[in-house]
């Protein structure tokens, strides 16, 4: 009789949870979430590559190379799958331990749904130096939110591997990037959109142990002819500001969908508490909150309050009155800090234990914003970063060799036109732009030059003249060893120089500061050392 033996063949080929079914085939998963789009992803059991994805019967899963951890996590990866205790969840587990990687990775699939919930959980930094997750997508050649500006198909190089001409505009993957505490969805799409694959940050835990701080940005999109690169960094060398961290990341989703772009506020991840993953920190019972009220900031930019110390970090932003609540937070001391948009404005210390709320409010006392000062003119806000400036509502987006931005190097521009004032000075390309001015008397007391920056590239800062006197030249600001600006990116440590300006320098008449970037180091044109400016003040 071969009923009990095709039993126990069929028992062993599929896993049933609910409506979602798991197939062995030897080499692979096939996991089947039931879901009315006909969700189908093919795991490899071996490596943990997605090798197949398909959704409403069209395979989207490049076929040449698989979907996975960093560029793979290799044979030998252990590949196990589970079922949850509510008995409508698999959770795939795949470790690797190993010269490059010490981690799990989770994908985590519900019944009728189609996602696949991430979290992956690291010991150390995987070798290659950076962490993320990549799909290799098909037939989905457009892009959500920012269109063609990581369409590189049919590009020449002209940066390196990863900026590119195409039809006369400049395009990178880099230039698909989204500050984090604003990036909260972001798809490959098809022509039509009728079908987006996206991923989703649903809430604080998919970067709380990232790097960077609420400002980072990284490259999320680029096709490039074969396959739409669709990928999560939780972490990377690209304009590092800070230490990477180790344990849980996540949970992030992948979300594919026939009926317009997934809300990151609709994807439920609380059933992530009970599922016992590796480093995973739940939320209820582990975690506290910080609240209290922000000041000595303007409402007229966004309030941003962020907590961090070597295993978190998270923010906020606070209302247009200064009050905040933190995200739930593991109990430990962290660094706060407040922004006014992105300038820092303030940093203290808060302790946060589990179950409570502790109150913690914060003014801002750096003298930009604080200092009673007369002004004689100011080029910028202190907002962090280079908005206004000539330039900056194209850079994020293209290559500043582009030929729709406008010519760096004005050459004069007077005090009150911030807008002809270029966002960046690059050693080779224009450095010596001046500004001028005119005062109705002479200042008879010394005065203070001002120079916010943002970001710095190859050791370059700001040396300036004012009049006839020469300001001090500065020393080399922390070096950040990756490109800035020419891969759309303006943040670093933000670092400011002043200069005191002798009395009698200014005098009643036609004045002119000029602004040099200096540097021990030299490059080509736009890859010279450089400097982007957030303001520029004079004042007594």
């Amino acid at each position: 009789m071969l009923w009990p033996t095709l039993f126990s063949f069929l028992l062993t080929w599929a896993g049933v949870v609910c409506g979602i079914s798991v197939q062995s085939t030897g080499s692979s998963y096939v996991v089947n979430t039931g879901s009315s789009y006909n969700f189908i992803v093919t795991i490899s059991s071996s490596t943990c590559d997605i090798t197949s994805l398909k959704f409403y019967g069209n395979e989207y899963q490049y076929q040449k190379t698989g979907s996975h951890i960093a560029s793979g996590l290799g044979s030998g990866t252990s590949v196990t799958y589970s079922t949850s205790p509510s008995g409508d969840t698999v959770i795939f587990a795949c470790s690797q331990s190993s010269s490059s990687f010490d981690l799990t990775h989770y994908m985590v699939f519900r019944d009728g749904a189609a996602n696949i919930w991430m979290g992956t959980s690291i010991n150390k930094e995987p070798s290659i130096g950076e962490l993320r997750y990549i799909f290799r997508l098909t037939g989905l050649t457009s892009a959500y939110p920012y269109g063609d500006v990581s369409n590189t198909a049919g590009g020449s190089a002209i940066e390196g591997s990863d900026v590119f001409n195409v039809n006369g505009q400049t395009r990178s993957k880099f230039y698909s990037s989204e500050r984090f505490m604003d990036e909260k969805v972001y798809c490959a799409t098809d022509s039509g959109a009728s079908v987006h694959a996206c991923f989703v940050r649903p809430n604080h835990q998919a970067t709380e142990k990232s790097s960077g701080g609420p400002f980072f940005r990284d490259i999320s999109l680029n096709w490039g002819g074969d396959y739409h690169s669709v990928t999560y960094y939780m972490n990377s060398g690209h304009v590092p500001t800070e230490s990477y961290r180790t344990g849980f990341h996540g949970p992030y989703v992948f979300s594919m969908s026939r009926s317009g772009i997934p809300s990151a506020s609709s994807i439920d991840v609380s059933f992530f508490e009970s599922l016992n993953l590796r480093n995973y920190v739940p939320v209820n019972g582990n975690r506290g909150y910080v609240k209290g009220t922000a000041t000595g900031v303007s409402s007229n930019f966004p309030i941003v309050v962020h907590w961090y110390n070597s295993g978190y970090q998270f923010w906020t932003y606070a209302s247009s009155s200064g009050a905040f609540t933190s995200p739930p937070m593991p109990a430990g001391s962290y660094t706060m800090k407040l922004y006014q948009d992105e300038f820092l404005a303030a940093t203290q210390t808060v302790s946060v234990s589990a179950g409570s709320t502790a109150t913690a409010n914060i003014a801002a006392n750096v003298p930009a914003l604080t200092q009673s000062r007369n002004t004689i003119f100011r080029l910028g806000d202190y907002d962090g970063q280079p908005t206004g400036f000539l330039n900056a509502a194209n850079q994020l987006r293209m290559h500043p060799s582009d030929s729709r931005m406008s010519n760096w190097s004005p050459g004069t521009v007077s005090s009150t036109a911030t807008s002809s004032w270029p966002m960046a000075i690059f050693k080779s390309v224009n450095n010596g732009q001046k500004i001028t001015f005119s005062l109705s008397n002479s200042i008879s007391s010394s005065a203070t030059l001002r120079i916010a920056t943002t970001l710095s590239f190859g050791g370059g800062r700001p040396q300036a003249h004012v009049n006839s006197y020469a300001c001090s030249a500065p020393a080399a600001p922390t070096k950040i060893d990756s490109r800035g600006v020419t891969r759309g990116a303006y943040r670093g440590f933000g670092e400011i120089y002043e200069c005191t300006v002798p009395a009698g320098t200014l005098v009643a008449g036609s004045n002119t500061v000029t602004i040099d970037v200096i540097s021990g180091s030299s490059g080509d044109q736009f890859l010279s050392p450089s400097v982007v400016f957030d303001a520029i003040e004079l004042f007594y």
